[in-house]
């Protein structure tokens, strides 16, 4: 009976699978039909863009050559009428000296006759006729300017559509996953003239291996990229891997997508523990903000006055509170008393994690750092040997130090914008730096023995974190050559328990 059930089990589960896949293929199949459909009137629209342009240029082509044929007749024309002006008035002139010529053969007296011939010498020697070209100075040949069409009529009857190019091929060797950026190289598995630019489609995914259709998010594109390298920088890695493909274009066509790779872009990705938070804590996944109103009107209300206390940070005192219900989250009780803290929500267990805080610039006092789960609710960061943070106090004066087991070391630089988190689990190491310049601002070196969460305290002002983010490389070259070197003073160093 037993073994019944679990062959049948066995059954079940190998037929759901089949059933997802198959439910996935047929998504995969019917967006591919639809894209047939959109592809196919984008294809004509664009054949007829292509063609209208062709007709344009041809129109265009024709009515210069018109306009030149018509200049060619309209010079030609000009010239020979010149000529025939010219020749007319020189055959009007010649036959008036031709009659005058005749007349004087019938002069009788020999000094008028001498007189009249030497007239017509001298105009005959400057007649017009004499000086004429006999032959027309133009041709009325037009064959220069004629076209012949049939070189570019076997060209156009030989116009075909563009080949589509091959699918490119990721380099996988060559692609980079670094400083929340990833760098994306590819090749064609053969030379092709005709490509004018390459497609990058990317996605974020928890899977591993091929991408998959159902359950996940819609592929973004990166279009006109002219290499055959692309980065993609600032991103958040809020997910453990991202989907790539590339595919090439012509003036005309794209290809098919190249085989997908699957990067991984595993980061610490938390957000802040607002079921747990201090009262007077407004917490809004990666936001944290000081409400003095917090808490009015239910039971075991804090009220807040400003006082000094034994740190130097001025904090509301405690009232005298009723009893009530704690909100457990995690076996945790919520933080009370002077502990304006909040905790991230994801435990570090092991390897090496960064995340970065900015504070608003009006601040009193806020703290930056990581402690155990056991950190008790009446419990102030730094203060105990289960927390390690950096402390900022901008009330009255501005304090700046490393804090841990109730001892703080006053630390000589300026307070940084936005503050960076490096936390080696395994090596043993909590490190600060200011983000903007990539100065290190103080390093904890101690043998963690239980899992860290992320904390903050924050008394009048905001925190807002930023998670998702890969161990800068300029933190990493830091750390190796600050290992060794003094960085943490010995009396806040410890092994903790």
């Amino acid at each position: 009976m037993e073994a019944q059930k679990e062959a049948l089990q066995r059954i079940i589960s190998t037929l759901a699978h089949k059933n997802d896949e198959i439910q996935n293929f047929i998504e995969t199949v019917n967006h591919t039909l639809k894209g047939v459909q959109a592809n196919a009137s984008s294809v004509i629209g664009e054949l007829d863009e292509e063609f209208d342009g062709l007709y344009s240029i041809l129109d265009e082509m024709k009515e210069s050559m018109t306009t030149s044929i018509k200049q060619a007749e309209a010079h030609k024309t000009q010239e020979l009428q010149n000529q025939l002006s010219q020749c007319s008035k020189s055959l009007e002139n010649s036959e008036e000296l031709l009659e005058f010529a005749t007349r004087s053969l019938d002069i009788k007296d020999p000094e008028e006759f001498s007189k009249a011939a030497r007239q017509i010498k001298d105009r005959v020697t400057m007649a017009p006729a004499f000086r004429l070209s006999l032959r027309p100075k133009v041709s009325d040949n037009m064959t220069h300017l004629m076209v012949d069409f049939s070189q570019e009529r076997q060209m156009l009857q030989a116009l075909k559509f563009l080949p589509v190019p091959r699918a490119p091929e990721i380099v996988l060797a060559d692609c980079l996953v670094a400083d929340n950026a990833v760098t994306i190289s590819w090749q064609m598995p053969e030379e092709d003239n005709k490509i004018d630019h390459y497609v990058l489609e990317y996605r974020k995914t928890n899977f591993d291996g091929l991408p998959r259709v159902k359950d996940e998010r819609c592929w973004e594109t990166v279009d006109y990229i002219k290499g055959t390298e692309y980065t993609l920088s600032g991103l958040r890695f809020d997910s453990k891997y991202m989907n790539f493909r590339v595919r090439a274009c012509n003036k005309a066509v794209a290809g098919d997508c190249s085989d997908p790779v699957t990067l991984e872009t595993k980061a610490l990705v938390f957000n802040l523990d607002g079921s747990s938070s201090h009262i007077n804590l407004k917490v809004e996944d990666s936001y944290v903000e000081w409400d003095s109103t917090g808490g009015k009107g239910q039971e075991n209300k804090i009220k807040g006055k400003e006082n000094k206390g034994r740190s130097g940070t001025p904090s509301p005192k405690r009232s005298s509170v009723s009893s009530r219900s704690p909100l457990i989250r995690g076996s945790r009780d919520r933080f009370t008393g002077e502990s304006y803290t909040v905790l991230g929500d994801t435990a570090i267990e092991s390897g090496q994690h960064y995340w970065e805080v900015k504070a608003q610039k009006d601040c009193k006092s806020y703290s930056v750092g990581v402690a155990y789960k056991n950190l008790g609710k009446f419990d102030q960061l730094g203060k105990t040997n289960t927390s390690w943070c950096i402390h900022i106090n901008n009330w009255l004066q501005v304090t700046f130090a490393a804090k841990h087991n109730n001892k703080a070391k006053v630390l000589d630089a300026v307070v940084p914008d936005r503050i960076g988190v490096y936390c080696d689990f395994d090596g043993g190491q909590l490190s600060f730096y200011n983000v903007s310049s990539k100065q290190l601002l103080y390093t904890f070196k101690t043998k963690f023995t239980q899992p860290l969460l992320p904390g903050f305290m924050v008394w009048c002002g905001g925190l807002t974190v930023t998670t998702g983010l890969q161990v800068p490389t300029a933190v990493k070259t830091l750390q190796k050559s600050e290992n060794g070197l003094s960085g943490s003073a010995s009396s806040l160093t410890n092994v903790a328990q």
